[in-house]
This record gives structure tokens, C-alpha cells and sequence, in this order.
């Protein structure tokens, strides 16, 4: 698949290398000099300017791409990425900070195909985003609590489990189940867990690394990247 991430900060370096390491093309678009290099020396295609404008984004591709993802740290520039870019027929996936209230989320959330708080999801959460895979934030609740929609994996430990004998972390908790391709419910104790059927949870950031391993079958390691703070300095980084 190929893909178009704006900005070559924490997130946006680290969303392309997550998508190239499972052998999608991925090109960048920046416009800080330094971002440019780094991400070069790595071996990136960047294009140099503002992922804002129509012309730019061309050149980057975002009329073949699968899909873009706006990851800067400005507000502006991904919401007019991602409307450009969904005139081009690409799926749209948009970054907003944790300072922002919820209704800008909202107001922004109708017009994109996802809404991400990288903060919290970190660079897997956001290719799986870019994607359309296994792992979709739905809400921030609190300061320390977020719903969140898991897809079962083949590699999930609790593949083959009923839904009693599930064991989250105390401090999550299943609000609703769905069979593949079927509406979510509120799920019986005597439903089975199988590759394909969603879970939405809600689970206190500390322990969403214990419930991504569970459900999505991440290794400790994959999980704990994804939930890492993958905050950028200001501006396009």
C-alpha cells in the first residue's frame, strides 16, 4: 500500500517506519530542514514543503496513495491535508493534541476517517489507523481513561476464550463485544473470542499496554512503542 505522512517529527518518522518495516511505501512531507535530512539519512523519499497546499501534496503522490496521514503539530495543516486529500480518495487519518476540547475532536472527527491522539497511541496506534486495523481509539474519557476498539488476532493469548473467562487488568473493562462484521452488543459472558470479533474497552492508560497484548497480541515490546509518548516540538515537527 502506499501512503503519504505530513510531518517527519516523533510520530510522523516513526508512523513511516512502522508502515515501511511491513513493506509499504511510504513518502514524507516536511518542510523544517533538519526533519528533512533525518528523515532522508533514514533513507525516506521527503518532499520538501507545506503539506497544506494542493501542489505539494501531488508531488507526493496523494492522488495514487491508499491513504494520508496528517501527524504534524499543527491543527491547520492536517485538517487541510486531509480535506485535500479526501478529494483525491484517500483515506484520512488526523492528528489532534490532548489539549484540544472535545468538541473540536468531534466537529473534526465528521469530516476525517479518523481522528488519533498520537500522545496516546503512539506510532502503531496511528499506522493502524492509517491502515484501518486492529486497534481504533474511539473517545478520551478522562485525563487517564480512553475506549478503545480492539480486532482479535490470530497471535492473541485469549483467542479461543469466552468472554467470563477474559481476565483484563483492573482497571479495564469490556463495554461491547461484536462478531466480525456484526453490530456491537452488549456481550454475553458466554460468548467465544475469535480472530476477527471486536472489543471495545475502557482502560486507564497505564494499563493499555497489558490489554493491547491480550486482545491484539503485540508483544511487549510492540506495545510498549505504541503507547510511548511520541510527543514533537512545535510547528510542522
Amino acid at each position: 500500500m502506499r501512503f503519504v505522512i505530513i510531518g517527519a517529527g516523533r510520530v510522523g518518522l516513526r508512523t513511516a517506519r512502522v508502515l515501511r518495516e511491513e513493506d509499504h511505501d511510504v513518502t514524507i512531507i516536511e518542510r523544517d530542514e533538519a526533519m528533512i535530512r533525518r528523515a532522508r539519512t533514514q533513507s525516506f523519499t521527503v518532499i520538501d514543503g507545506d503539506g497544506s497546499r494542493e501542489a505539494v501534496l501531488e508531488e507526493a503522490g496523494v492522488a495514487d496513495a491508499d491513504a494520508l496521514g496528517a501527524l504534524t503539530g499543527d491543527l491547520n495543516v492536517n485538517f487541510t491535508a486531509c480535506m485535500i486529500a479526501k478529494h483525491h480518495g484517500c483515506r484520512t487519518v488526523m492528528r489532534i493534541d490532548e489539549a484540544y476540547r472535545e468538541g473540536i475532536y468531534r466537529k473534526y472527527a465528521e469530516e476525517v476517517d479518523e481522528v488519533i491522539y498520537p500522545e496516546r497511541l503512539g506510532a502503531i496506534g496511528a499506522k493502524n489507523a492509517l491502515l484501518g486495523g486492529t486497534i481504533r481509539a474511539i473517545a478520551d474519557i478522562a485525563q487517564h481513561l480512553q475506549i478503545v476498539e480492539l480486532t482479535i488476532t490470530d497471535e492473541a493469548p485469549v483467542n479461543g476464550y469466552s468472554i467470563s473467562e477474559l481476565q483484563l487488568p483492573g482497571d479495564a473493562t469490556v463495554l461491547a463485544f461484536g462478531k466480525e462484521e456484526q453490530p456491537l452488543e452488549i456481550p454475553s459472558e458466554d460468548e467465544s473470542l475469535a480472530v476477527g470479533d471486536r472489543l471495545v474497552v475502557l482502560a486507564d492508560f497505564d494499563v493499555l499496554s497489558e490489554v493491547r497484548q491480550l486482545l491484539v497480541g503485540e508483544s511487549s515490546s510492540e506495545a510498549a512503542t505504541a503507547i510511548d509518548a511520541d510527543t514533537t516540538t512545535g510547528g510542522l515537527n
